[in-house]
């Protein structure tokens, strides 16, 4: 029944005198402060300074914002970007693609690493254990606003938006929340990074691997996502699930060889029953 679904009357933001404040901008300062925390303490562990990953991950923050911004642009309507350039980085209006974060991170990372003269690999351990903290973070205030909407629904967990300001598309209509979909699958690939990390693989398979699970995610859970910037492309799929795709068909073989090649290489003997054993 449809009173047994979780309403949400609260606006997106509040105001402080003339300033407004977003919920999702406080999610998104969080997330970053958090995910930076987590970041420099595993590249203090590799010997690298608090001084060098603090700016390392400032600059991978900032081309990250801006390479989210432009994906958004590019899958959600391009053309109406390049006729209305003025908000081609009107972050406040909302819309960021994460695929596109990933991207612009992957180069200021491999820039970062030629610069300061360090292993890309640990690197982007860093970067991939920043990015499994802060997502869930910052999808929070996806739910707050009211967008990473699914289906209607009348599933108990179902979320209705009743203020004015949300950005749902029809107050009092109850919608899966796709947005906290998202949260709990990205804390998923956390749990794994962090069982690999304890486990003490060798550098860069906390990276190959979050950059495999991650468009595994993207290409289950967006077939709850029924929000305006998501339509079908090509084949049933969307944006994000073709993108999902191109980066699997180029990850997967990187990380099979790096796995292949940082097993250690045991000793040949044979058994007494004539079997060769490595």
């Amino acid at each position: 029944m449809p009173w047994l679904v979780i309403t949400d009357p609260f606006p997106p933001g509040f105001y402080l005198g003339p300033l407004q404040i977003r919920f999702y901008g406080l999610a998104y300062a969080v997330a970053f402060i958090v995910g930076t925390a987590v970041a420099t303490r595993h590249l203090e562990r590799k010997g690298i300074s608090s001084n060098v990953s603090g700016n390392i991950a400032f600059w991978t923050i900032v081309f990250g914002l801006i390479g989210a911004r432009l994906y958004f642009d590019v899958q959600s309507g391009w053309w109406f970007y390049l006729t209305h350039p003025q908000h081609i980085f009107a972050f406040w209006e909302g819309g960021m693609a994460f695929f596109g974060a990933i991207f612009a991170a992957l180069i200021v990372l491999v820039v970062m690493a030629l610069r300061h003269h360090l292993n890309f690999w640990d690197l982007l351990d860093a970067g991939v254990l920043f990015a499994a903290v802060g997502q869930p973070i910052g999808r929070l205030g996806n739910v707050m606003n009211g967008e990473i909407l699914g289906p209607p629904s009348n599933l108990p967990w179902a979320l209705r938006y009743t203020n004015p300001a949300s950005m749902a598309p029809q107050l009092g209509v109850a919608y899966q929340p796709a947005n906290l979909y998202e949260a709990v699958g990205t804390l998923i690939i956390l749990g794994v990074l962090l069982y690999l990390r304890r486990r003490g693989v060798p550098s860069g398979v906390l990276g190959l691997t979050y950059l495999v699970l991650y468009p595994v995610s993207q290409l289950i859970l967006f077939q709850w996502r029924t929000d305006y910037e998501t339509p079908v492309i090509l084949w049933g799929l969307k944006q994000a699930q073709l993108t999902s795709l191109a980066m699997l068909l180029t990850i997967v073989p990187i990380f099979v060889l790096v796995w292949l090649r940082s097993r250690p290489k045991g000793q040949v003997s044979v058994t007494p029953e004539g079997m060769i054993q490595a």
